[in-house]
């Protein structure tokens, strides 16, 4: 690629501190934890890792929707089955985080997702969630924040009970309120109050947009919503108002390259519109969404934007550092997040 050895690349991502914010627990899990998992529950699986690996991770012979996408969650959610499965696995979602290099995580998770399977109250699902990731945030040294996700296919009353929750749980690491799910059929405005009520009681609002829905779904998060930032986004670019607005009003976009490809939004990695999202002057960083179900790192993720869409090394410095200033940390962690990164990206290149 010239500015970094081919027989090294891995190495040298690896190295490069990152920052993720858009990365879902849920999608998040080892496999060989899910193995024992079923040996110790008695789950009615495959509980071979090889034949549990094909049914909650994408397979290079399958068809890459969004259907194939979501059935990997159909046999995650059954896994939930105790407190401390839950605890495990927000603790090995840091760890493989931190070894990953990454510096600062914003850690999404669906209360719903993880009680459903036994009946465990949201409250209780979020309290082990939010113990876990602080634990794990100070073991392994990496600041890790959570953001809590509703799904818009789902009841307003659930999202009503899980962000008046959230509110009560800002001081234990929850910092924003995320809008999920099926944007092509479901609308977001039943959910417009409930996230204003959120935003005016201190949470910072995210909305999935523009992944699987058009263009107007993006104008809408960020004209009605006012979201600080777009899950996705990237349909942004089928309508030069909405870019130019998303321009103007500098929102961020949690952009995940490799998710986008298999989930179907795009035919090819290369067809991908990040490269034009950056030259249109949009406010793009690199995110994961779901590296287990897609086996992929967020190294992975930062060595296709080089190797696929030939970003430069100062352009993939810009995409961390732009992750950093968007991050919902306060201004004085933030400022001294940046730095950090500044400091250890020059180590790193240097």
């Amino acid at each position: 690629m010239g500015w970094y050895a081919p027989d090294a690349a891995q190495g040298y991502f690896q190295q490069l501190p990152k920052v993720d914010l858009h990365r879902h627990l849920e999608g998040t899990l080892r496999v060989n934890t899910l193995v024992e998992i079923a040996h110790q529950q008695s789950i009615t699986l495959p509980v071979s890792a090889d034949a549990l690996h094909a049914q909650v991770q994408i397979q290079p012979d399958e068809p890459l929707n969004s259907t194939v996408f979501l059935s990997k969650f159909q046999t995650l959610r059954q896994f939930y089955q105790t407190p401390e499965i839950i605890a495990r696995v927000t603790r090995e979602a840091i760890e493989d985080a931190r070894t990953d290099g990454v510096r600062y995580l914003e850690l999404r998770f669906t209360p719903l997702a993880l009680a459903r399977v036994r009946g465990f109250s949201l409250s209780e699902v979020m309290d082990w969630v939010c113990e876990s990731a602080a634990t794990a945030s100070r073991d392994f040294d990496l600041p890790t924040r959570l953001i809590v996700s509703v799904n818009r296919h789902e009841s307003v009353e659930i999202a009503t009970q899980v962000a008046e929750l959230a509110l009560q749980r800002m001081e234990r690491g929850i910092v924003a309120l995320d809008l999920a799910g099926n944007e092509a059929d479901f609308c977001a405005l039943p959910f417009l109050e409930v996230f204003q009520a959120a935003h005016r009681g201190g949470l910072k609002v995210t909305v999935h947009a523009g992944e699987w829905g058009g263009p107007g779904n993006v104008r809408e998060a960020i004209e009605v919503f006012q979201a600080d930032r777009i899950g996705h986004g990237v349909r942004v670019m089928e309508d030069r108002a909405v870019a130019a607005l998303a321009r103007e009003r500098q929102t961020v976009f949690e952009v995940c390259v490799t998710s986008n490809f298999q989930s179907g939004v795009v035919p090819t990695l290369k067809a991908h519109p990040i490269q034009r999202m950056l030259a249109e002057g949009l406010n793009v960083t690199v995110n994961t969404d779901d590296p287990s179900i897609s086996q992929i790192t967020l190294s992975d993720e930062y060595r296709v934007a080089a190797e696929v869409f030939g970003l430069s090394r100062a352009a993939l410095t810009g995409l961390i550092l732009a992750a950093a200033r968007a991050s919902f940390l306060n201004e004085v962690e933030k400022t001294g997040l940046i730095r950090r990164l500044a400091q250890e990206i020059d180590a790193a290149v240097g």
